[in-house]
């Protein structure tokens, strides 16, 4: 049902039957449920502490920025440079200036909008044939002019409040869009230190085959020299060798690999075009720093994809009172202004004109659509709600698991150390004792593998200490400067 007014103020009402009693009732039964249709509160309570060691006190570390607790100047350079150049994160910032665009002009709709339009013709008759006709106003040839100006306004009338929630649902899915585009920051710094430490984990694991390469070098010469003087069997110097072509063999192997985690990280870093030379990874690690203490409550405000998530609840929140409002009646305003010039041989005439008229358009035939347009966006509110709780979830396990297995990993190396002094005093003693025919081949080989063994697992334990205090920085909430989003 529509009602439109026109500038003298009289009133013409159109409908398409004769009787809208039962329509007024059906759109009152819209109204009424579109009352009941309200988010529900999430369920994101979580427990009072982790099941975990406690960190270092909270505050001792700056979450925003922990890969500078690691102290490792490189790893810092890095980091910044992929912030900076990375393209997941450049991507995201575009993603972020969409939305604020789309946030501006889903509120400019609400304002008047209009144009001005002006044209102009010049036409120029000549008769040439039949009776020629000159009076004002109408000339079989000659010159005439047209021009027209004008200027339209439409101003959509907004009592119930539309532009409010239009604004309150854009603002909220640009605040999700920006928490997006934290999270791929801090995704990126974790990634960009991952692979660093993969790097240096390579390049211990290298250097440790240089060094097996070197022991099964130096044994071979010690066999090579026993086996000439009668005091060893010809065969040990050959096994040895098969043993030292193993050792030169895995040297290449992790030359190659150590080449390509260089590439990934100049690749994260936005330095595709430099050589991997431009790279320095030291075969040394230090210790995994400590995790501040924090409480799982925090994570509502630590995690960007948790805030995220919340924020995506409140857009969905202010399209669902839209579907709502869309039962109510909408007032349109529309004034305008015009002019005209006429010129003909003989004739000109000027005109102005101003109109001011308004409409009424109230649903009726498009009920049952605007109800199935709002249970679709009732689903979706929900879907938002379901995932929030989601998110929630996840951060927490993701937050328990990463501080649980990080003391693990601590415990492991700490074992694996003494381990490993352990094996190095024995394969020393069973090598002195071969170079003086006190220890047979059998026994120094197996006091070397098992020197190796442990040496390789204390490197891969350092190395996945490392690499899970990445992820428990980031699983807490860290990489992004959350007191910036303070108030929101």
């Amino acid at each position: 049902m529509q009602v439109l007014f026109n500038n003298a103020g009289s009133k013409s009402l159109t409908t398409m039957f004769r009787r809208t009693g039962p329509y007024a009732v059906l759109s009152a039964i819209a109204v009424a449920l579109t009352a009941c249709a309200t988010p529900r509160k999430a369920d994101v309570s979580l427990p009072a502490a982790y099941e975990a060691p406690a960190g270092v006190p909270a505050g001792a570390i700056a979450l925003d920025t922990w890969w500078t607790a690691y102290g490792d100047p490189e790893l810092s350079s890095l980091i910044e440079q992929a912030l900076l150049r990375n393209p997941d994160v450049r991507t995201a910032r575009s993603r972020l200036d969409e939305v604020k665009a789309q946030r501006t002009g889903a509120i400019l709709q609400y304002l008047p909008q209009g144009d001005a339009t002006a044209q102009g013709r010049r036409t120029d008759t000549e008769q040439i044939g039949g009776s020629a006709a000159s009076i004002p106003g109408f000339s079989t040839s000659g010159v005439s002019r047209q021009y027209t100006a004008g200027f339209d306004v439409s101003w959509e009338l907004d009592p119930w409040g539309r532009a409010l929630f239009a604004y309150r649902s854009a603002n909220a899915e640009v605040d999700r869009v920006r928490y997006a585009y934290e999270t791929a920051r801090a995704q990126i710094a974790a990634d960009t230190a991952d692979a660093w430490f993969q790097a240096r984990g390579l390049a211990i694991q290298l250097a440790d085959a240089r060094e097996t390469a070197r022991i099964q070098q130096d044994l071979y010469d010690v066999a090579a020299k026993r086996a000439a003087n009668g005091l060893a069997a010809t065969t040990e110097p050959d096994r040895i060798a098969g043993d030292l072509a193993q050792a030169q063999a895995q040297i290449a192997g992790l030359e190659a690999q150590l080449q390509v985690q260089k590439r990934a990280i100049l690749i994260l870093a936005g330095r595709m075009v430099e050589p991997t030379a431009n790279i320095d990874t030291p075969p040394e690690v230090g210790q995994a720093p400590a995790v501040p203490a924090a409480l799982p409550s925090d994570l509502l405000q630590r995690r960007p994809d948790v805030r995220g998530a919340q924020a995506a609840v409140r857009s969905a929140a202010g399209q669902q009172r839209l579907a709502q409002l869309a039962f109510f009646p909408t007032f349109t305003f529309s004034p305008g202004l015009g002019w005209s010039r006429i010129e003909q041989p003989g004739f000109s005439t000027e005109t102005s004109n101003w109109s001011i008229g308004g409409s009424i358009m109230q649903p009726v035939l498009s009920i049952p659509r605007l109800l199935s347009e709002l249970k679709v966006q009732n689903a979706r509110t929900e879907q938002a709600v379901t995932a929030y709780e989601k998110t929630v979830q996840t951060a927490f396990q993701e937050a328990e698991g990463a501080l649980v297995n990080l003391e693990a990993d601590r415990k492991r190396v700490a074992l694996l150390a003494d381990g490993e002094a352990r094996a190095a005093k024995a394969y020393q003693a069973a090598r002195t004792g071969y170079a003086r025919g006190l220890t047979d081949l059998s026994s120094t080989l197996s006091a070397e593998q098992s020197w190796r063994a442990v040496r390789t697992q204390l490197t891969s334990a350092q190395v996945q200490a490392l690499r899970r205090s990445v992820q428990a920085y980031k699983a807490v909430g860290g990489g992004w400067p959350v007191q910036a989003y303070a108030a929101k």
